[in-house]
């Protein structure tokens, strides 16, 4: 029983984890009500490039509205299906009211086949996951990937933020503001430190472990170069950098590896012809690795 002593937070965090309606059509209106929010941050050009936008294609918003489902319902089973079909019926609008505004029309579902697998496997997640309402032990188990995940996002995000800045600094906000009321809501007492721990070594591993670009993909060359089964690519002895030929004839495409941004300079001789570039490495605005390959005078 709550008393006039508790504080708005723990007042605000029972009610929003617990003490709303979620009832079936609730349920149907918050996924309509997602979808349509979703599809302006991805249509309306104010929002491009922001962390509005990231909404439609990264998962630190979903965790937060698929955590307030899973906390309102009365057992593992109706927290499986509600979540279940929020997704099933959010994720596929999302790219049905995108279509009359989008150059790709209904190719742009050929995009759903990995929101369709995730909508999928909420059925065991939030089966599971509706036992963090037991605020336990069980709850930092459950928490810890998600914690991870977030901690891992607010790190990304805000090292981006501190490069471009303001780009996505409201992502780092919404990340670590989401960490802190996990940690409120679901871990009191001790609990609390094992799941600040999670956020810390999570970080602390991705921090060491990666650099700061970590590319690997294949492009084709500019002007639709075409070239033979010889091609060889030719480069200084640059670590950081490895490009190789992907593959030859009239779809010839390059394969890079990099473990840093900036431009690499890489020639391709096949028999007499022989082809300058500069291979530009680089993050935009919104975060997004980006690889351009520019040809340049002999």
């Amino acid at each position: 029983m709550q008393n006039d002593n508790t504080s708005f937070i723990r007042k605000f965090t029972y009610k929003l984890y617990g003490g709303l309606n979620m009832s079936w059509p609730a349920v149907i209106a918050f996924a309509a009500g997602s979808a349509v929010l979703t599809s302006v941050f991805l249509i309306v050009p104010v929002f491009r490039d922001t962390s509005f936008e990231r909404m439609g294609v990264y998962f630190e918003a979903w965790f937060f509205l698929a955590i307030i489902i899973m906390a309102n319902c009365k057992a593992p089973v109706e927290s499986a299906l509600k979540t279940f079909v929020f997704f099933l019926i959010s994720q596929p609008l999302i790219y049905l009211i995108q279509v009359p505004f989008s150059a790709m029309g209904w190719s742009l579902f050929g995009y759903y086949k990995t929101w369709s697998i995730w909508t999928l496997l909420t059925l065991p997640m939030a089966f599971a996951g509706w036992y963090i309402t037991k605020r336990n032990w069980l709850s930092v188990l459950i928490l810890a990937p998600v914690l991870a995940f977030l901690g891992i996002t607010a790190y990304q995000s805000g090292a981006h933020c501190i490069r471009h800045f303001p780009y996505l600094l409201v992502t780092t906000v919404f990340c670590l503001l989401q960490i802190i009321l996990y940690l409120i809501t679901f871990m009191p007492g001790i609990r609390k430190l094992a799941g600040t721990a999670t956020v810390v070594i999570a970080v602390l591993i991705f921090a060491l472990r990666n650099h700061p670009a970590d590319i690997n993909s294949s492009v084709f060359l500019p002007e639709d170069t075409v070239l033979s089964d010889s091609a060889v690519v030719v480069m200084n002895n640059d670590r950081d950098v490895q490009i190789t030929i992907e593959s030859t004839g009239e779809d010839s495409m390059i394969h890079i590896r990099s473990d840093r941004f900036g431009d690499t300079d890489f020639s391709i001789k096949d028999g007499d012809n022989e082809y300058l570039y500069t291979a530009r490495v680089y993050e935009d605005k919104s975060g997004h690795t980006q690889i351009q390959i520019d040809e340049r005078g002999a």
